[in-house]
Protein backbone atom coordinates (compact mmCIF):
# COMPACT_ATOMS: atom_id res chain seq x y z
CA UNK A 1 0.00 0.00 0.00
CA UNK A 2 2.68 2.77 -1.51
CA UNK A 3 1.05 6.08 -2.27
CA UNK A 4 2.87 8.59 -4.25
CA UNK A 5 2.09 12.77 -4.20
CA UNK A 6 -0.52 12.09 -6.40
CA UNK A 7 -2.70 9.59 -3.86
CA UNK A 8 -3.45 13.28 -1.89
CA UNK A 9 -5.98 13.81 -4.71
CA UNK A 10 -7.39 10.24 -4.75
CA UNK A 11 -10.66 9.45 -2.47
CA UNK A 12 -10.74 6.85 0.46
CA UNK A 13 -12.85 4.68 -1.81
CA UNK A 14 -10.48 4.96 -4.56
CA UNK A 15 -7.48 4.64 -2.60
CA UNK A 16 -9.08 1.70 -0.75
CA UNK A 17 -10.33 -0.35 -3.84
CA UNK A 18 -6.14 -0.08 -5.50
CA UNK A 19 -5.22 -1.92 -2.19
CA UNK A 20 -7.40 -4.26 -2.02
CA UNK A 21 -4.58 -5.97 -4.91
CA UNK A 22 -2.12 -6.52 -2.70
CA UNK A 23 -4.58 -7.90 0.45
CA UNK A 24 -5.93 -10.44 -1.90
CA UNK A 25 -2.79 -13.09 -1.49
CA UNK A 26 -3.61 -12.76 2.53
CA UNK A 27 -7.11 -12.74 2.38
CA UNK A 28 -7.02 -15.54 0.19
CA UNK A 29 -4.96 -17.75 2.51
CA UNK A 30 -7.63 -16.07 5.47
CA UNK A 31 -10.75 -17.91 3.83
CA UNK A 32 -8.92 -21.25 3.79
CA UNK A 33 -8.13 -21.40 7.09
CA UNK A 34 -11.06 -20.19 8.47
CA UNK A 35 -13.05 -22.57 6.62
CA UNK A 36 -11.22 -25.34 7.79
CA UNK A 37 -11.40 -24.07 11.32
CA UNK A 38 -14.49 -21.91 12.35
CA UNK A 39 -15.96 -20.73 8.79
CA UNK A 40 -18.31 -18.11 10.38
CA UNK A 41 -15.09 -16.03 11.44
CA UNK A 42 -14.63 -15.06 8.21
CA UNK A 43 -17.30 -16.05 5.59
CA UNK A 44 -16.12 -16.32 2.17
CA UNK A 45 -19.60 -15.25 0.47
CA UNK A 46 -19.77 -11.69 1.70
CA UNK A 47 -23.72 -11.06 0.13
CA UNK A 48 -25.07 -13.89 2.01
CA UNK A 49 -22.64 -14.74 5.07
CA UNK A 50 -24.74 -17.53 6.86
CA UNK A 51 -24.00 -19.88 3.66
CA UNK A 52 -20.97 -21.53 5.56
CA UNK A 53 -18.75 -24.22 4.13
CA UNK A 54 -19.48 -26.93 7.13
CA UNK A 55 -16.18 -29.40 7.85
CA UNK A 56 -15.82 -32.40 8.03
CA UNK A 57 -13.57 -32.37 11.21
CA UNK A 58 -13.58 -30.64 14.15
CA UNK A 59 -9.98 -30.74 15.23
CA UNK A 60 -9.38 -27.75 13.75
CA UNK A 61 -12.30 -25.76 15.82
CA UNK A 62 -11.28 -27.15 19.03
CA UNK A 63 -7.92 -26.33 18.64
CA UNK A 64 -8.64 -22.63 18.25
CA UNK A 65 -10.71 -22.59 20.65
CA UNK A 66 -8.49 -24.21 23.12
CA UNK A 67 -5.57 -22.12 22.47
CA UNK A 68 -7.17 -18.61 22.29
CA UNK A 69 -8.65 -19.30 25.88
CA UNK A 70 -5.68 -20.17 27.08
CA UNK A 71 -3.83 -16.73 25.41
CA UNK A 72 -6.98 -14.74 26.68
CA UNK A 73 -6.23 -16.04 29.82
CA UNK A 74 -2.74 -15.62 30.09
CA UNK A 75 -3.00 -12.05 28.45
CA UNK A 76 -5.76 -10.58 30.45
CA UNK A 77 -5.74 -12.67 33.72
CA UNK A 78 -9.02 -12.20 35.70
CA UNK A 79 -7.44 -12.00 39.11
CA UNK A 80 -4.62 -9.29 38.55
CA UNK A 81 -3.40 -7.09 36.70
CA UNK A 82 -1.27 -7.91 33.38
CA UNK A 83 1.08 -4.91 34.03
CA UNK A 84 2.29 -3.22 36.52
CA UNK A 85 3.48 0.84 36.35
CA UNK A 86 6.96 1.40 37.36
CA UNK A 87 9.25 4.07 38.05
CA UNK A 88 12.99 3.91 37.48
CA UNK A 89 15.27 3.74 40.37
CA UNK A 90 16.65 7.34 39.91
CA UNK A 91 13.51 8.77 39.79
CA UNK A 92 11.68 6.84 42.60
CA UNK A 93 15.12 8.10 44.85
CA UNK A 94 14.63 11.20 43.65
CA UNK A 95 10.71 11.47 44.52
CA UNK A 96 11.19 10.13 47.77
CA UNK A 97 14.37 11.07 49.02
CA UNK A 98 14.25 7.76 51.59
CA UNK A 99 14.35 4.36 50.28
CA UNK A 100 11.83 3.41 53.20
CA UNK A 101 8.91 5.29 50.81
CA UNK A 102 9.18 2.89 47.77
CA UNK A 103 6.60 0.42 49.19
CA UNK A 104 4.15 3.53 50.14
CA UNK A 105 5.10 4.77 46.36
CA UNK A 106 4.46 1.22 44.72
CA UNK A 107 1.59 0.86 46.60
CA UNK A 108 -0.22 4.11 45.09
CA UNK A 109 0.99 2.82 41.43
CA UNK A 110 -0.76 -0.39 42.84
CA UNK A 111 -3.86 1.59 43.36
CA UNK A 112 -3.91 3.06 39.73
CA UNK A 113 -3.30 -0.21 38.28
CA UNK A 114 -6.37 -1.73 40.01
CA UNK A 115 -8.40 1.71 39.05
CA UNK A 116 -7.61 0.38 34.89
CA UNK A 117 -8.50 -2.92 35.71
CA UNK A 118 -11.78 -1.95 36.93
CA UNK A 119 -12.10 -0.16 33.83
CA UNK A 120 -11.50 -3.07 31.96
CA UNK A 121 -14.15 -5.18 33.97
CA UNK A 122 -16.81 -2.83 33.74
CA UNK A 123 -16.70 -2.40 29.93
CA UNK A 124 -16.55 -5.90 29.61
CA UNK A 125 -12.71 -5.73 27.64
CA UNK A 126 -12.38 -9.77 27.95
CA UNK A 127 -15.03 -10.70 25.34
CA UNK A 128 -14.09 -8.56 22.01
CA UNK A 129 -10.35 -9.36 22.92
CA UNK A 130 -11.61 -13.50 22.86
CA UNK A 131 -12.88 -12.63 19.41
CA UNK A 132 -9.77 -10.89 18.36
CA UNK A 133 -7.95 -13.68 19.30
CA UNK A 134 -9.80 -16.20 17.10
CA UNK A 135 -8.91 -14.17 14.15
CA UNK A 136 -5.35 -13.62 15.05
CA UNK A 137 -5.17 -17.32 15.25
CA UNK A 138 -7.35 -18.01 11.93
CA UNK A 139 -6.40 -15.08 9.97
CA UNK A 140 -3.22 -13.37 11.57
CA UNK A 141 -4.85 -10.17 11.75
CA UNK A 142 -7.58 -7.98 13.13
CA UNK A 143 -8.31 -4.33 13.42
CA UNK A 144 -9.33 -3.13 16.81
CA UNK A 145 -10.93 0.52 17.59
CA UNK A 146 -11.93 1.72 21.38
CA UNK A 147 -14.82 3.71 21.07
CA UNK A 148 -15.34 6.59 23.21
CA UNK A 149 -17.72 5.02 25.83
CA UNK A 150 -14.53 2.21 26.37
CA UNK A 151 -16.33 -0.38 24.36
CA UNK A 152 -14.28 -2.16 21.66
CA UNK A 153 -14.99 -2.86 17.94
CA UNK A 154 -13.49 -5.37 15.99
CA UNK A 155 -13.25 -5.14 12.16
CA UNK A 156 -11.85 -8.32 9.98
CA UNK A 157 -9.42 -8.70 7.74
CA UNK A 158 -11.68 -7.81 4.63
CA UNK A 159 -12.98 -4.67 5.80
CA UNK A 160 -9.82 -2.74 5.92
CA UNK A 161 -6.04 -2.46 4.50
CA UNK A 162 -3.47 -1.24 5.78
CA UNK A 163 0.80 -0.01 5.22
CA UNK A 164 3.22 -0.11 7.43
CA UNK A 165 6.81 1.02 7.49
CA UNK A 166 9.82 -0.71 7.11
CA UNK A 167 10.13 -1.53 11.51
CA UNK A 168 6.06 -2.67 11.82
CA UNK A 169 4.81 0.59 12.67
CA UNK A 170 1.10 1.54 11.19
CA UNK A 171 1.59 4.20 8.69
CA UNK A 172 -1.84 3.76 6.85
CA UNK A 173 -5.08 2.50 7.45
CA UNK A 174 -8.33 2.71 5.69
CA UNK A 175 -11.43 0.56 6.76
CA UNK A 176 -14.37 0.28 4.96
CA UNK A 177 -18.10 -0.22 6.64
CA UNK A 178 -21.59 -0.46 5.99
CA UNK A 179 -23.87 2.34 7.94
CA UNK A 180 -27.29 3.32 7.94
CA UNK A 181 -27.61 7.25 6.88
CA UNK A 182 -29.70 7.71 9.60
CA UNK A 183 -26.14 7.67 11.27
CA UNK A 184 -25.13 10.85 9.74
CA UNK A 185 -25.93 14.40 9.89
CA UNK A 186 -29.09 15.37 8.33
CA UNK A 187 -27.40 18.67 6.64
CA UNK A 188 -24.69 16.17 5.32
CA UNK A 189 -27.46 13.81 4.27
CA UNK A 190 -29.17 16.75 2.34
CA UNK A 191 -26.14 17.56 0.49
CA UNK A 192 -25.69 13.82 -0.41
CA UNK A 193 -28.71 13.25 -1.82
CA UNK A 194 -28.87 16.59 -3.87
CA UNK A 195 -25.97 15.60 -5.54
CA UNK A 196 -27.56 12.45 -6.78
CA UNK A 197 -29.35 13.54 -9.54
CA UNK A 198 -29.83 10.31 -11.46
CA UNK A 199 -30.82 8.15 -8.55
CA UNK A 200 -32.26 10.24 -5.52
CA UNK A 201 -33.10 7.11 -3.54
CA UNK A 202 -29.72 6.16 -3.24
CA UNK A 203 -29.13 6.70 0.32
CA UNK A 204 -32.26 5.45 1.88
CA UNK A 205 -30.28 1.69 2.29
CA UNK A 206 -26.81 1.67 3.82
CA UNK A 207 -23.97 3.33 2.53
CA UNK A 208 -20.35 2.80 2.26
CA UNK A 209 -18.16 5.18 5.23
CA UNK A 210 -14.50 4.93 4.67
CA UNK A 211 -12.23 6.28 7.54
CA UNK A 212 -8.00 6.54 7.20
CA UNK A 213 -6.25 6.73 9.74
CA UNK A 214 -2.93 7.87 8.89
CA UNK A 215 0.64 8.87 10.67
CA UNK A 216 1.48 12.36 10.24
CA UNK A 217 3.53 15.43 11.31
CA UNK A 218 6.90 12.94 11.00
CA UNK A 219 5.28 10.30 13.10
CA UNK A 220 4.03 12.47 16.52
CA UNK A 221 0.45 11.79 15.87
CA UNK A 222 -2.08 9.81 13.33
CA UNK A 223 -4.94 12.04 11.58
CA UNK A 224 -8.35 10.51 11.62
CA UNK A 225 -11.10 11.28 9.68
CA UNK A 226 -14.11 9.77 7.55
CA UNK A 227 -15.23 10.23 3.98
CA UNK A 228 -18.49 8.84 1.98
CA UNK A 229 -18.67 9.36 -1.73
CA UNK A 230 -15.79 11.49 -1.75
CA UNK A 231 -16.98 14.23 0.82
CA UNK A 232 -15.82 14.23 4.36
CA UNK A 233 -17.87 13.34 6.99
CA UNK A 234 -18.30 16.17 9.44
CA UNK A 235 -17.10 16.28 13.22
CA UNK A 236 -15.26 13.25 12.38
CA UNK A 237 -11.76 14.51 11.94
CA UNK A 238 -9.47 13.66 15.01
CA UNK A 239 -6.05 13.64 16.12
CA UNK A 240 -4.06 10.96 18.46
CA UNK A 241 -0.39 10.31 19.88
CA UNK A 242 0.81 7.60 18.62
CA UNK A 243 0.68 5.57 21.88
CA UNK A 244 -2.89 6.90 22.85
CA UNK A 245 -4.50 6.05 19.16
CA UNK A 246 -8.02 3.86 19.28
CA UNK A 247 -7.08 2.02 16.28
CA UNK A 248 -4.36 -1.04 16.20
CA UNK A 249 -4.03 -3.24 13.36
CA UNK A 250 -2.94 -5.92 15.35
CA UNK A 251 -1.24 -9.33 14.17
CA UNK A 252 0.38 -13.16 15.44
CA UNK A 253 3.07 -13.46 13.29
CA UNK A 254 5.33 -10.56 12.33
CA UNK A 255 7.14 -10.64 8.89
CA UNK A 256 9.91 -8.28 7.91
CA UNK A 257 8.49 -6.37 5.03
CA UNK A 258 5.11 -7.66 4.83
CA UNK A 259 1.91 -5.33 5.94
CA UNK A 260 -0.35 -7.87 6.92
CA UNK A 261 0.70 -10.70 9.59
CA UNK A 262 0.39 -14.34 9.38
CA UNK A 263 -1.76 -16.53 11.23
CA UNK A 264 -1.11 -19.72 13.28
CA UNK A 265 -3.36 -21.86 10.95
CA UNK A 266 -1.63 -20.87 7.84
CA UNK A 267 1.56 -22.79 9.66
CA UNK A 268 -0.09 -26.14 9.44
CA UNK A 269 -3.03 -25.31 7.11
CA UNK A 270 -1.53 -28.67 5.00
CA UNK A 271 -2.78 -30.87 7.70
CA UNK A 272 -5.94 -29.31 8.13
CA UNK A 273 -6.26 -29.74 4.38
CA UNK A 274 -4.93 -33.36 4.79
CA UNK A 275 -7.51 -34.04 7.62
CA UNK A 276 -10.22 -32.18 6.07
CA UNK A 277 -9.99 -34.85 2.83
CA UNK A 278 -9.08 -37.68 4.95
CA UNK A 279 -12.26 -37.30 7.15
CA UNK A 280 -14.40 -36.62 4.14
CA UNK A 281 -13.28 -39.67 2.38
CA UNK A 282 -13.55 -41.88 6.06
CA UNK A 283 -16.78 -40.21 6.80
CA UNK A 284 -18.11 -41.34 2.98
CA UNK A 285 -16.80 -44.82 2.74
CA UNK A 286 -18.21 -45.51 6.04
CA UNK A 287 -21.68 -44.45 4.44
CA UNK A 288 -21.18 -46.76 1.96
CA UNK A 289 -20.36 -49.70 3.75
CA UNK A 290 -23.12 -49.18 6.37
CA UNK A 291 -25.19 -50.31 3.00
CA UNK A 292 -26.76 -53.54 3.57
CA UNK A 293 -27.29 -55.12 0.16
CA UNK A 294 -28.41 -59.24 -0.22
CA UNK A 295 -27.79 -60.38 -3.72
CA UNK A 296 -29.62 -63.20 -4.30
CA UNK A 297 -28.29 -65.89 -7.28
CA UNK A 298 -30.95 -65.52 -10.50
CA UNK A 299 -30.89 -68.97 -11.41
CA UNK A 300 -30.77 -70.49 -7.49
CA UNK A 301 -33.90 -72.19 -6.05
CA UNK A 302 -33.94 -69.22 -2.83
CA UNK A 303 -36.50 -66.25 -4.46
CA UNK A 304 -35.89 -62.94 -3.68
CA UNK A 305 -40.00 -62.48 -2.47
CA UNK A 306 -39.42 -65.04 -0.32
CA UNK A 307 -36.60 -63.47 1.56
CA UNK A 308 -37.63 -60.04 1.51
CA UNK A 309 -41.27 -60.94 3.03
CA UNK A 310 -40.00 -63.99 5.42
CA UNK A 311 -39.93 -62.43 8.83
CA UNK A 312 -37.30 -62.86 11.31
CA UNK A 313 -36.90 -66.00 12.88
CA UNK A 314 -39.24 -67.69 10.31
CA UNK A 315 -38.15 -71.17 8.75
CA UNK A 316 -38.29 -71.02 4.45
CA UNK A 317 -36.74 -73.10 1.86
CA UNK A 318 -33.87 -72.16 -0.08
CA UNK A 319 -30.25 -72.70 -0.61
CA UNK A 320 -27.45 -70.62 1.85
CA UNK A 321 -25.42 -70.64 -1.34
CA UNK A 322 -27.61 -68.65 -3.39
CA UNK A 323 -27.70 -65.69 -0.82
CA UNK A 324 -24.84 -63.01 -0.18
CA UNK A 325 -23.82 -59.72 1.29
CA UNK A 326 -22.36 -57.09 -0.65
CA UNK A 327 -19.16 -55.89 0.59
CA UNK A 328 -16.56 -53.20 0.06
CA UNK A 329 -13.87 -55.37 0.98
CA UNK A 330 -11.95 -52.05 1.96
CA UNK A 331 -11.00 -52.84 5.71
CA UNK A 332 -7.43 -52.37 4.93
CA UNK A 333 -7.45 -49.49 3.38
CA UNK A 334 -10.00 -47.40 6.36
CA UNK A 335 -7.35 -48.92 8.60
CA UNK A 336 -4.51 -46.93 7.00
CA UNK A 337 -7.00 -43.71 6.45
CA UNK A 338 -7.72 -44.27 10.08
CA UNK A 339 -4.12 -44.38 11.19
CA UNK A 340 -3.42 -41.41 9.00
CA UNK A 341 -6.31 -39.45 10.68
CA UNK A 342 -4.65 -40.18 14.18
CA UNK A 343 -1.25 -39.28 13.10
CA UNK A 344 -2.46 -35.57 11.77
CA UNK A 345 -4.29 -35.13 14.80
CA UNK A 346 -2.23 -35.79 17.42
CA UNK A 347 0.34 -33.32 14.94
CA UNK A 348 -2.44 -30.74 15.23
CA UNK A 349 -3.35 -31.18 18.96
CA UNK A 350 0.22 -30.37 19.69
CA UNK A 351 0.24 -27.28 17.82
CA UNK A 352 -2.82 -26.37 19.34
CA UNK A 353 -1.72 -27.22 22.97
CA UNK A 354 -4.75 -29.70 23.59
CA UNK A 355 -4.59 -31.37 26.47
CA UNK A 356 -4.79 -35.04 24.22
CA UNK A 357 -1.28 -33.95 23.03
CA UNK A 358 0.00 -33.77 26.21
CA UNK A 359 -0.40 -36.40 28.45
CA UNK A 360 1.53 -39.61 27.51
CA UNK A 361 -0.26 -42.71 27.44
CA UNK A 362 0.74 -45.17 29.76
CA UNK A 363 -1.02 -45.96 32.91
CA UNK A 364 0.51 -43.76 35.37
CA UNK A 365 1.63 -40.72 34.62
CA UNK A 366 2.54 -38.15 37.16
CA UNK A 367 1.73 -34.48 37.22
CA UNK A 368 5.29 -33.24 36.57
CA UNK A 369 5.52 -34.96 33.61
CA UNK A 370 2.61 -33.13 32.33
CA UNK A 371 3.45 -29.80 33.63
CA UNK A 372 6.91 -30.08 31.91
CA UNK A 373 5.13 -30.87 29.08
CA UNK A 374 3.26 -28.43 29.02
CA UNK A 375 5.82 -26.18 29.66
CA UNK A 376 8.09 -27.41 26.70
CA UNK A 377 4.88 -26.98 24.50
CA UNK A 378 3.93 -23.21 25.71
CA UNK A 379 7.25 -22.05 24.89
CA UNK A 380 6.98 -23.01 21.19
CA UNK A 381 4.22 -19.62 21.23
CA UNK A 382 6.46 -17.40 23.15
CA UNK A 383 7.43 -15.25 20.19
CA UNK A 384 3.73 -14.62 19.87
CA UNK A 385 3.59 -12.79 22.83
CA UNK A 386 6.19 -10.87 22.44
CA UNK A 387 4.04 -9.40 19.40
CA UNK A 388 0.79 -9.14 20.77
CA UNK A 389 2.29 -7.64 24.35
CA UNK A 390 3.86 -4.73 22.05
CA UNK A 391 1.24 -4.11 19.71
CA UNK A 392 -2.16 -5.91 22.05
CA UNK A 393 -1.87 -4.71 25.56
CA UNK A 394 0.49 -1.87 25.95
CA UNK A 395 -1.56 0.83 23.95
CA UNK A 396 -4.21 -0.80 25.14
CA UNK A 397 -3.22 -0.11 28.75
CA UNK A 398 -1.51 3.55 27.50
CA UNK A 399 -5.14 4.56 25.90
CA UNK A 400 -6.76 3.15 29.11
CA UNK A 401 -4.73 5.50 30.98
CA UNK A 402 -5.57 8.31 28.93
CA UNK A 403 -8.75 7.98 28.59
CA UNK A 404 -9.51 7.56 32.57
CA UNK A 405 -8.04 10.79 32.88
CA UNK A 406 -9.70 12.73 30.28
CA UNK A 407 -12.87 11.54 32.34
CA UNK A 408 -11.53 12.08 35.66
CA UNK A 409 -11.23 9.14 36.89
CA UNK A 410 -7.65 8.70 37.38
CA UNK A 411 -5.06 11.39 37.89
CA UNK A 412 -2.41 12.64 35.33
CA UNK A 413 1.03 10.79 35.83
CA UNK A 414 3.96 12.76 34.94
CA UNK A 415 4.59 12.05 31.30
CA UNK A 416 8.20 9.41 31.23
CA UNK A 417 8.44 9.21 34.91
CA UNK A 418 6.01 6.41 35.21
CA UNK A 419 5.56 3.72 32.66
CA UNK A 420 3.54 0.45 32.01
CA UNK A 421 5.41 -2.71 31.95
CA UNK A 422 3.60 -5.90 30.42
CA UNK A 423 3.97 -8.49 33.20
CA UNK A 424 2.50 -11.28 31.19
CA UNK A 425 3.97 -14.18 28.79
CA UNK A 426 6.55 -16.49 29.74
CA UNK A 427 9.57 -14.42 29.33
CA UNK A 428 8.49 -10.66 30.87
CA UNK A 429 9.26 -10.10 34.16
CA UNK A 430 6.19 -9.83 36.13
CA UNK A 431 4.77 -9.62 40.03
CA UNK A 432 5.06 -13.72 40.17
CA UNK A 433 9.15 -13.13 39.49
CA UNK A 434 9.00 -10.56 41.95
CA UNK A 435 7.63 -12.01 44.92
CA UNK A 436 9.62 -15.34 43.62
CA UNK A 437 12.60 -13.34 44.23
CA UNK A 438 11.82 -11.88 47.53
CA UNK A 439 10.75 -15.69 48.62
CA UNK A 440 14.05 -16.84 47.75
CA UNK A 441 15.84 -13.89 49.62
CA UNK A 442 14.39 -14.97 52.43
CA UNK A 443 15.57 -18.36 52.12
CA UNK A 444 19.12 -17.44 51.60
CA UNK A 445 18.69 -14.89 54.78
CA UNK A 446 17.23 -18.00 56.78
CA UNK A 447 20.79 -18.94 57.11
CA UNK A 448 21.70 -16.01 59.52
CA UNK A 449 18.79 -16.39 61.89
CA UNK A 450 15.91 -14.65 62.21
CA UNK A 451 16.81 -12.22 65.03
CA UNK A 452 19.56 -10.82 62.43
CA UNK A 453 16.99 -11.08 59.99
CA UNK A 454 14.68 -8.34 62.04
CA UNK A 455 17.74 -6.10 62.94
CA UNK A 456 18.82 -5.19 59.47
CA UNK A 457 15.33 -6.10 57.27
CA UNK A 458 12.37 -3.57 57.48
CA UNK A 459 9.51 -6.13 57.88
CA UNK A 460 6.48 -3.38 57.26
CA UNK A 461 8.61 -2.66 53.88
CA UNK A 462 8.86 -6.60 53.10
CA UNK A 463 5.29 -7.24 53.86
CA UNK A 464 4.17 -4.07 51.73
CA UNK A 465 6.12 -5.31 48.35
CA UNK A 466 4.55 -8.87 48.83
CA UNK A 467 1.59 -7.56 48.42
CA UNK A 468 2.13 -5.50 45.69
CA UNK A 469 3.54 -8.19 44.10
CA UNK A 470 0.52 -10.28 44.60
CA UNK A 471 -2.03 -7.38 43.51
CA UNK A 472 -3.35 -6.66 46.90
CA UNK A 473 -4.47 -3.25 48.25
CA UNK A 474 -2.82 -3.18 51.45
CA UNK A 475 -3.81 0.18 52.36
CA UNK A 476 -5.58 -0.26 55.46
CA UNK A 477 -3.90 -3.79 56.13
CA UNK A 478 -1.00 -3.30 57.19
CA UNK A 479 -0.22 -1.01 59.57
CA UNK A 480 2.67 2.25 59.55
CA UNK A 481 5.61 2.72 61.30
CA UNK A 482 4.03 5.22 63.27
CA UNK A 483 1.27 2.81 64.41
CA UNK A 484 3.65 0.68 65.32
CA UNK A 485 5.44 2.35 67.13
CA UNK A 486 2.93 4.00 68.89
CA UNK A 487 1.57 0.28 69.98
CA UNK A 488 4.72 -0.47 70.81
CA UNK A 489 4.78 2.32 73.18
CA UNK A 490 1.15 1.15 74.56
CA UNK A 491 2.64 -2.23 75.46
CA UNK A 492 6.01 -1.00 77.21
CA UNK A 493 3.78 1.69 79.54
CA UNK A 494 1.31 -1.08 80.33
CA UNK A 495 4.37 -3.35 81.17
CA UNK A 496 5.88 -1.17 83.68
CA UNK A 497 2.58 -0.22 85.17
CA UNK A 498 2.15 -4.29 85.39
CA UNK A 499 5.85 -4.64 86.90
CA UNK A 500 5.48 -1.57 89.81
CA UNK A 501 1.78 -3.34 90.70
CA UNK A 502 3.55 -6.48 90.97
CA UNK A 503 6.52 -4.63 93.10
CA UNK A 504 4.04 -3.02 95.57
CA UNK A 505 1.45 -5.47 95.61
CA UNK A 506 1.75 -6.67 99.21
CA UNK A 507 1.69 -3.72 100.65
CA UNK A 508 -1.14 -2.64 98.97
CA UNK A 509 -2.71 -5.41 99.87
CA UNK A 510 -1.91 -5.07 103.60
CA UNK A 511 -2.50 -1.33 103.53
CA UNK A 512 -5.67 -1.61 102.14
CA UNK A 513 -7.05 -4.21 104.88
CA UNK A 514 -6.07 -2.32 107.34
CA UNK A 515 -8.05 0.58 106.01
CA UNK A 516 -10.97 -1.55 106.55
CA UNK A 517 -10.48 -2.82 110.02
CA UNK A 518 -10.16 0.94 111.13
CA UNK A 519 -13.03 1.89 109.13
CA UNK A 520 -15.40 -0.67 110.59
CA UNK A 521 -13.92 -0.23 114.07
CA UNK A 522 -15.32 4.02 113.93
CA UNK A 523 -18.90 2.28 112.78
CA UNK A 524 -18.82 0.19 115.26
CA UNK A 525 -18.20 2.86 118.04
CA UNK A 526 -20.07 5.73 116.73
CA UNK A 527 -23.62 6.18 118.30
CA UNK A 528 -26.63 6.02 116.72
Amino acid sequence: MEYNESDKNKTLKSRYDSCEVLRSNYLNRAYDASELTIPFLLPRNEKNNQDFYTPWQSVGARGVNNLASKLLLTLFPPNQPFFKLEIDDFTLQDLTQSKEMRGTVEDGLGSVERAIMSSFETTATRVPYFEALLHLIVTGNVLTYEDPSGKTKIYTLDQYVIKRDKVGHLVECIVKESVSPKVLDKEFLKLLKSDEQNNPDKYDNDIDIFTCVKLEDGGTYYHVYQETEGKKVPKSEGKYPIDKCPWRALRLHRIANEDYGRGLCEQYIGDLRALENLSRAMVEGSVASSKVLFLVRPNGSTKEKTLAKAPNGQIVSGDVNDVGVLQLQKFNDFRTVREMIVTITERLESAFLLNSSVQRQAERVTAEEIRFMARELEASLGGIFSVLSQEMQLPLVNYRMAWLAKQGKLPELPKGVVNPIIITGFDALGRGHDVEKLRMFMQDLSAIGPEQILTYLNPIEFIKRIGTGHGIDTSGLVKSQEQVQQEQQQQQQMMAQQQMLDKLGPNIVNQGGQLIKEGVKQNAESPN
